[in-house]
Formats: structure tokens, sequence, C-alpha cells
């Protein structure tokens, strides 16, 4: 069966998510332990899901303190940012082809084919953190175009600012992807008159910075870049697809779609606005339903807009239940 699924995920067609979701739940309410343990623990009837409001989703923080996984046979771990203090978030990934196959998907809709491209990544908490989902997906992104200028900047600003400028004389179809403080810093330091840029602004500020609302910052690396073409990534290790936005907007890969809940009950599902829950076909092996921590709208063809985050306070219902399980 889960080889017929993988194949089903690879040449989707969008009529097709909602049954497709539903099979998958079926799967994995019966071969992922923890998703098992937690679905017996509501006590819902596994056959009795019919529609994907109905199929409950497996609050975020579980991968910080269970294995998310069908058993211990896999190709990679990814980790979440975080202190030495925190605890991190870890996604037990069996099957990386599945990432690769997920990248592309999410990434040809939005930008087109991505050997076209060259790579410059100013992601210095990633990289010194590492095993981040993000940093393999940046280094997929560059295997497939092989461009000489493709690299990483720790902290060296100065010379970004010099491989922009060249790549900028020469034309060069260029995507800075950045977590959004060091893009900030850098522009700070060394504004660019770069129209054609692409920029892929990416988690937050990390703490290193006064957290901004989404229109201040996109307003503020516009000016800095002098470019239009400003876009944010909505991912995270959980995950294994992702959506992009250009103003707010995210346009979600094929394979994910989202689902919004009340705030104050988590069971009741289908709103326009509210906590956000994924459905991401990709995560075959671990989790494909998962309730966030973050707020958002709707708007069509399934594109949302984030809104913030959940405050503390706000923490209710099946979240209360992951120190049982």
């Amino acid at each position: 069966m889960i080889e017929s699924l993988i194949a089903k995920i690879k040449n989707l067609k969008s009529d097709d998510f909602d049954d497709l979701a539903i099979e998958l739940f079926q799967w994995q309410a019966r071969n992922i332990p923890v998703y098992k343990t937690y679905i017996e623990y509501l006590n819902i009837d596994v056959n009795g899901v019919k529609r994907i409001n109905d199929i409950p989703f497996l609050p975020v923080s579980f991968y910080k303190t269970h294995q998310v996984s069908q058993d211990d046979n896999y190709e990679k771990i990814f980790k979440s940012s975080g202190t030495s203090k925190q605890k991190r978030s870890q996604h037990f990934v069996k099957n990386l082809d599945l990432y690769h196959h997920s990248i592309l998907n999410g990434f040809e809709g939005v930008f087109g084919k991505p050997n076209n491209f060259t790579y410059l990544g100013l992601l210095p908490n990633y990289i010194e953190q590492g095993d981040s989902s993000l940093i393999h997906m940046v280094n997929y992104l560059m295997s497939c175009s092989n461009k000489p200028d493709n690299g990483y900047y720790l902290n060296d600003y100065k010379k970004l600012n010099e491989t922009l400028e060249r790549l900028r004389l020469t034309n060069e179809k260029t995507i800075l992807i950045g977590v959004t403080y060091a893009l900030l810093d850098f522009i700070e330091k060394h504004p660019l008159n770069f129209p054609n840029l692409i920029i892929l602004e990416t988690g937050g500020m990390k703490g290193r910075k006064t957290e901004m609302i989404k229109t201040e910052v996109l307003a503020l690396l516009k000016q800095g870049f002098r470019s239009n073409h400003i876009y944010s990534e909505y991912g995270m290790t959980e995950m294994l697809s992702q959506a992009y936005a250009k103003e707010n907007k995210y346009v979600p890969s094929s394979t994910m779609k989202i689902v919004l809940r009340d705030i104050q009950d988590p069971f009741l599902k289908g709103l326009n606005q509210g906590g956000i829950n994924v459905i991401d076909l990709s995560n075959i092996y671990s989790c494909a339903f998962i309730e966030t921590m973050d707020l958002g709208k709707l708007i069509a063809d399934n594109q949302f807009e984030i809104l913030g985050r959940f405050d503390h306070a706000e923490i209710r219902g099946c979240n209360l239940m992951v120190s049982n399980i």
C-alpha cells in the first residue's frame, strides 16, 4: 500500500488531494506508533474519518518530545533551530527522495526551474547548528544549478556584497536566501540597487532583533535591496513541503493544504481564520497532519496569510495531552 501512496503523491492531481489525504490518514493511523497512540487517546474511530476536517492533527510539539516515525529505519534526522537550553524538534526522514521531490514541486510552482539560478545563502544560525532541513533544501537547489558562485556567507557581508555586485553587473538570475535578521543586518551595512534580485527571507529574528510585523520587514528589504522581488518561505523542520509568499500571500506546494481551527477548540476545524493545521502529504513516514502554533487566514485557491503566533495562554485542548502520551 505504501508504494502505491508514494506513486500517487508524486503524480498528484489537485482534485485527488482530499481522497489521498484520507487514504494516507488511514495508513498512518495504523503504522505511525505515536500518531496511533494519540488517536486512541482521543477515542477516534479511524474508519469513521471520511473528511479532512475530521482528521485529528498532531500538535507540532510532539516532534520535540517523541520520535514521530514509522520505525528506526531512516536516512536523515533534521533538527530545528534553538538555543542549547531549548529542546529541539527532530524529524526522522526515511526517504530523502520524497523531500527532494517536494522541494522541486514547491519551488518550480513559484520560481521556475532551479537550474536557472545562482543561490547565495545568508543563514548563519542554521549553518552553525547543523542538521537543518532548510540547509539541506538550499544545498539541493545549489546542486541542481551547479553555478560557480553558489555558496554561503556566514558573517562575511563584505564578500557577499562583492558577489552580489558582480552578479548584478552580469545580469545573473540570483536568489538570496537569508534569515530575516541577517538580511536586515546586511542592508544596514551594504544597501544595494539590484532590481532583479530575488530575496527569500525565512526564519524570523531568532532573538537577535526585536520582532517586527511582516509589512515592516518587507518594506525594509525592498528599500535596502531596491528590489520588489521579496518572498517569504513558510516551512519548518516538521514539514517536508513548503509554501512561498509575495506580500504575505502564501502559495503552498501541491502536496500541502491548510486547514484552520478555532483558537480555543482545536477540534473545531474548517474556519477561514484561526490556528493553522497543515496537511503535508510528503510526510508519509512521520505525520502528515500537523497542528502548528501559527495563526492564519485563508484567501482563495488554498492560499493563506500568516497573522502571527499563538500566545502561550491560548494553548488549549489536545496540546495538553502531549505530556501524557
